[in-house]
């Protein structure tokens, strides 16, 4: 019986060997050989040491008018984001807050990434349409919006490693399983509290009045002080209606600015406190733009003769400013948000 055993074993390895013979050698008929045209466009991937990369280069200048053109919508024309979807520049120093603001400038290590996610995906909708210069171009004026590079940067495969990502440091090794303290660590998997509550919440949906009042700063009077809210509004009179039309003229600078008791600096700087001031000067913040530091030394004060001129064309009073804003066109919204940027009068 072992015999017979032993050789119907035999006998089905050696069928089993021959049939992987000639199924090894057999075709299916499915796919063929890539080309290496195909190869090659597939291959696209740029390494953080610059592996990969193109032949090319990109100015900040000509990065910025294909930005406004093709990703602004999205983006915002300062990097500050349009909606949901994510901001470019800014969040310095807030990885560790409660709510850290990760943008390229903040978060992201590597340059290469930047350039490999432009070439790759980039515009949404239409990816893959922007030339290897155009890349490099726009490549160059995030590094701009982040305050990486000047004003007059080209960007080019011969200077792209020369670019340190602020927060290349801020990456290391998973290394949980040989770290003591996750080892030594007792885990619960059930039953691991006897009463359950809520202490936090994974984000702050700023949905309320309230809640929209204290992130931008200008935080509603409460009802025990609505009496003499309400006793003041009386007698500032047209005042109060030039207060309300410059505090809604002043969502159209938000984005970048803030105002009010707990003001800090965003893709611009707040303006508390700005008057009187000379041009560059808000205490803490580093992102000014060349020309405004000149400016600033040069003698321009932010007054009221100033700022009117600079709110109805910024380019203009201010050559090579990094704001994209147009201007403001009627007089009394000029008139209005300056009072309302006047009203918080402390830095």
């Amino acid at each position: 019986m072992l015999k017979c055993l032993n050789a119907i074993i035999i006998s089905s390895g050696l069928f089993f060997a021959a049939w992987s013979d000639a199924a090894s050698s057999e075709k299916f008929g499915l796919g063929r050989l890539a080309t290496q045209q195909e190869i090659k466009a597939w291959n696209i991937d740029i390494r953080p040491d610059g592996s990969g990369l193109p032949k090319g280069s990109g100015s900040v200048v000509t990065g910025e008018e294909i930005y406004l053109e093709q990703c602004a919508s999205c983006h915002g024309e300062f990097g500050e984001a349009v909606g949901r979807w994510p901001a470019l520049s800014g969040g310095e120093d807030t990885l560790k807050d409660d709510d850290p603001v990760k943008t390229v400038g903040s978060y992201w290590p590597y340059l290469s990434t930047v350039w490999d996610y432009v070439n790759r995906a980039m515009p949404f909708g239409n990816a893959q349409s922007l030339s290897v210069n155009d890349v490099y171009a726009v490549t160059a004026y995030i590094l701009n919006l982040n305050d990486l590079v000047d004003d007059d940067f080209v960007l080019s495969r011969s200077n792209f490693k020369d670019i340190a990502m602020p927060n290349k440091g801020g990456f290391y090794n998973d290394d949980r399983k040989d770290t003591e303290i996750w080892s030594a660590r007792e885990v619960c998997m059930s039953d691991c509290k006897k009463h359950v509550e809520i202490t936090a919440r994974a984000r702050v949906l700023d949905v309320t009045p309230e809640q929209e009042a204290k992130r931008s700063g200008r935080e509603q009077p409460t009802n025990k002080s609505k009496a003499e809210t309400s006793q003041e509004a009386s007698l500032a009179g047209e005042n109060v209606k030039l207060l309300l039309r410059g505090e809604k003229v002043f969502n159209k600078c938000k984005s970048c600015h803030a105002l009010g008791e707990s003001a800090k600096h965003k893709i611009g700087p707040h303006l508390n406190g700005i008057f009187g001031k000379a041009a560059g000067q808000q205490t803490g913040f580093k992102r000014y733009s060349k020309s405004i530091l000149l400016a600033g030394e040069n003698g321009l004060i932010w007054d009221n003769r100033n700022l009117t001129e600079f709110l109805i064309s910024p380019k203009k009073k201010v050559r090579g400013t990094k704001m994209v804003f147009v201007g403001l066109k009627k007089p009394e919204d000029i008139e209005a948000v300056i009072y309302y940027i006047r009203s918080a009068d402390k830095e």
